[in-house]
């Protein structure tokens, strides 16, 4: 089978790949951390120079405010501790929504600020799915009504959603026959169900959006740096916030970096930088952790969600496909901020006893067949200039500090963009910054969107020889960066497919994708592969597991680790996978490689 011409042909003539085949090629993680400190290649300190914004932390808000910044001309940093979208922003529902509950809150109580935050989603989830379409869809999810009276009231409730969508709205909810619901949703139970209504969202990889919007602010001109923390504030003689001492956490080198403005989008770790402002500044962030499981995908249609608005104790579950599984949530409780949160066995039995109430009950719902669980916190925040401390903003809060720091906190993913663009606003006030053009984030295409269409993966078999689940998996997941993807060598010594070694044989996973993100996508780490560059340890801890070997030995061969760093990443991700739900098995793992 004959890989793709253009690529071929710049291999085999040693051209520079990028300019024959279109696609840029990603400054290496060494060359952003030789910005940061402000040094050449040779290790020679450049030009002093100082950025116009330093942003801390690498989740959906701190990615979606370098893209912003960046687009407006603006020179801009961003630093992260851990990884892109290692916390809250790989953990949510995975959904791009308005707000069924806000809006329910909106009618009832007539409530105007809900209104504001359903009419504010609903536009933003038009810009999410038409600036990053290979990696958001629409979801169909189904209402299923078991009391007649209910019928009218989901139905306006309903109508209502796609009439404060307006122009922006996706397909018209309709509503479905007991029939038809079943025949839509196959696994639902019979007993008394009278209908059903279904409405339509959004839904996405969220780690992968991260991803590309963090490749999407160092493709406009951002310095990114993962794996890279702010241990202090520093601050000029008038006491203002003016930088920050980073250090490289997987070298341990340290040093300074110059900004003329600093904003905090660390999420539920807003309070630790707020602190290093100022030790007397209040915490305002009261954490709440959300659970959710992965199920097989036998539990549900591969193209129709469930909502349960009437759960035993009134909290909202959703029960949707992702990913060729099915993911179920979320919880919410309070709980501390930690870097990776454990799911706790009663929130996830919880969920459970609430998905088999609607489901038929030749699906026997066991424990058994959870394949993953996972906790995020939502960082709820309150507004330390509110006159009522004690409440918290329901939507987002910016808080400019004494000392000149900008803390952006709060909101949900749909929002970033809108909460980004209020941000840079707020930061160009306050700095005094001298922008080259307005926002346009509403417009500006993610990485990978160019020349991405929902046929592309006709393409990748076509022209690679890739399985058609892989071809779709890496359209949906690279967009049209797959073609560079294609150009790694992956030979599967199999007459069909010619190309793409999978990395566990019942996930579309490649071992050419370990070595792009690698090279393309700054993954420094084996969870960094199996977390959140692939899908894999959300959706099936053991199977994370089971590649967890061969992944080590493909990053040792690209970043030349020595077998004490070999022995020190699978220990590491073991830890990690025990809070993927790999429980018990993690400890016995752990405990025979230490021995």
């Amino acid at each position: 089978m004959p890989r793709n011409i253009v690529l071929a042909e710049a291999l085999d003539k040693n051209k520079d790949l990028d300019k024959v085949a279109g696609h840029w090629q990603a400054p290496s993680r060494e060359e952003m951390l030789n910005r940061l400190k402000n040094v050449d290649s040779d290790g020679k300190t450049a030009t002093a120079d100082i950025y116009d914004l330093l942003v801390v932390g690498g989740g959906a808000t701190g990615t979606g405010v370098a893209v912003d910044a960046a687009t407006r001309g603006l020179k801009v940093a961003l630093v992260e501790r851990d990884d892109f979208a290692s916390g809250t922003s790989s953990r949510s529902t995975k959904l791009v929504h308005g707000g069924v509950r806000y809006l329910q809150k909106a009618i009832l109580e007539l409530d105007y600020e809900q209104y504001k935050l359903v009419v504010e989603a609903l536009h933003e989830r038009k810009i999410f799915l038409e600036i990053a379409p290979y990696l958001a869809n629409q979801l169909p999810i189904m209402l299923p009504v078991y009391k007649w009276w209910q019928m009218p009231y989901y139905w306006v409730g309903c109508k209502m959603y796609d009439l404060f969508a307006g122009r922006e709205a996706l397909e018209s909810s309709y509503f479905l026959t007991r029939s038809k619901a079943l025949e839509a949703f196959p696994m639902l139970k019979k007993d008394r169900l009278v209908g059903a209504l279904v409405y339509y969202d959004g839904q996405h990889n969220d780690a992968r959006m991260n991803v590309a919007l963090a490749l999407t602010a160092a493709y406009h001109g951002a310095t990114v740096a993962n794996h890279c923390e702010v241990v202090d504030l520093t601050k000029g003689e008038d006491g203002m916030v003016n930088g920050a001492k980073l250090r490289d956490t997987l070298t341990g080198d340290e040093w300074n970096v110059r900004a003329k403005g600093v904003i905090n989008a660390t999420g539920p770790f807003t309070d630790g930088l707020r602190k290093m402002d100022n030790k007397e500044n209040a915490e305002i962030v009261a954490p709440s952790a959300g659970v959710h499981i992965i199920l097989p995908n036998y539990y549900s249609p591969r193209n129709m969600g469930l909502l349960d608005p009437d759960t035993s104790d009134g909290r909202v579950i959703f029960f949707l496909p992702w990913q060729g599984n099915t993911i179920a949530g979320t919880t919410d409780s309070p709980t501390d901020v930690t870097q990776n949160p454990l799911p706790k066995e009663d929130e996830i039995k919880w969920i459970l006893d609430e998905v088999s109430h609607y489901l038929s009950a030749d699906v026997k719902v066991r424990r058994s067949d959870v394949l993953a669980a996972w906790s995020g916190i939502r960082p709820l925040v309150r507004d330390p200039n509110a006159k009522n401390t004690e409440s918290l903003v329901r939507n987002h809060m910016i808080n400019v500090s004494e000392n000149n720091m900008i803390t952006i906190a709060g909101g949900k993913w749909t929002t970033y963009r809108a909460m980004a663009m209020e941000t840079v606003d707020r930061a160009i006030e306050v700095f005094g910054l001298k922008p080259t053009g307005p926002c346009i984030t509403e417009t500006v295409q993610l990485l990978g969107s160019k020349e991405y269409t929902s046929t592309m993966f006709i393409r990748l078999v076509q022209e690679f020889g890739m399985d058609t689940e892989v071809a779709q998996h890496l359209a949906n997941s690279y967009g049209d960066r797959s073609w560079v993807i294609g150009a790694i060598e992956d030979p599967t010594a199999m007459s069909w497919p010619v190309y793409g070694q999978r990395i566990s044989p019942n996930y579309p996973y490649i071992e050419a994708e370990v070595r792009y993100s690698v090279r393309q996508e700054y993954a420094s780490t084996a969870v960094d592969v199996l977390a959140r560059r692939t899908r894999l340890a959300f959706l099936n801890a053991e199977a994370a597991y089971q590649s967890l070997p061969r992944i080590i030995e493909i990053m040792a061969e690209e970043l030349k680790w020595s077998d004490e760093r070999k022995k020190e990443e699978y220990l590491n991700t073991i830890a990690f996978l025990a809070t993927m739900g790999l429980g018990e098995k993690a400890k016995a793992h752990a405990d025979s490689v230490s021995a």
